[in-house]
């Protein structure tokens, strides 16, 4: 099948960036039916990469060409979130090799696509579903390996992780990319933490802000944050901060 000959997969292949995904959903905006998608597959000019998903012959997709054809194509509502929009913004504390997780967040009842989720990226992909937090609040688009994907700014994505912390991200690691975050912004952490729902989190941000001498203390009304009542034990055999009623790990109370 000669691409001259068809206007639609010509219309396709300009349309169509290197590195994303095509949805059948976007396909068929095109006015690419499942007839014509199923031709476009046997003419070996698309390759499946999962059900309702393809990819361009020879192109190669990774999981953030992915995730910004979610976004894009399909509108769908999650965000590159907590230790990774922090790792892409420069401010994970560590330097990694091998397969590291790749973390997005989204409203408790949204499904993404099983083709996004089932594929083998080298990395494996969690979504925390979660509303602890308002769902635009502190959300941006930005670079991320040259493709553009919404995603946390460092101070929602600093109180993600801490969300995420002990069970799936360490609480020390937490504070020690806190530690390099003098310049975070305190109108928009100010509003994070009057909306935020999770108490555990908030105490675990001041507690730590508090530790590294963050300036943003200084500008914050914690009259207008809800704190709750009663002590919160974050790990067992911890050491209690009386300040902000937590217990705490060991490593973490006596790292200096």
């Amino acid at each position: 099948m000669s691409v001259s000959n068809d206007k639609k997969l010509k219309n396709l292949l300009e349309q169509w960036p290197a590195g994303f995904a095509a949805t059948f959903q976007w396909m068929q905006t095109l006015g690419i039916t499942t007839q014509l998608t199923q031709r476009y597959l046997k003419s070996g000019w698309i390759e499946s990469i999962g059900r309702g998903a393809y990819k361009k012959t020879k192109d190669k997709v990774e999981w953030y060409g992915a995730l910004a054809s979610i976004q894009q194509q399909l509108f769908t509502p999650v965000h590159l979130g907590g230790p990774t929009a922090l790792a892409v913004q420069g401010s994970s504390h560590y330097v990694r090799v091998g397969k590291e997780r790749i973390f997005v967040f989204s409203v408790p009842q949204q499904r993404l696509p099983s083709w996004f989720l089932k594929h083998d990226w080298g990395q494996p992909i969690e979504c925390i579903k979660t509303s602890f937090l308002s769902q635009d609040l502190g959300i941006k688009e930005d670079d991320c390996n040259g493709f553009p994907v919404r995603m946390s700014s460092r101070e929602r994505a600093i109180l993600e992780s801490l969300y995420l912390s002990p069970q799936h991200f360490d609480l020390l690691e937490c504070y020690q990319m806190m530690e390099g975050m003098n310049d975070i912004r305190p109108n928009l952490v100010q509003e994070l933490l009057v909306q935020c729902k999770s108490i555990r989190v908030k105490r675990l941000f001041l507690y730590m802000a508090s530790k590294a001498k963050l300036p943003v203390l200084e500008y914050l009304d914690l009259n207008k944050v809800d704190l709750g009542t009663g002590d919160r034990s974050i790990v067992e055999n911890g050491v209690y901060d009386p300040q902000y009623k937590i217990s705490i790990p060991k490593e973490l109370a006596n790292y200096v």
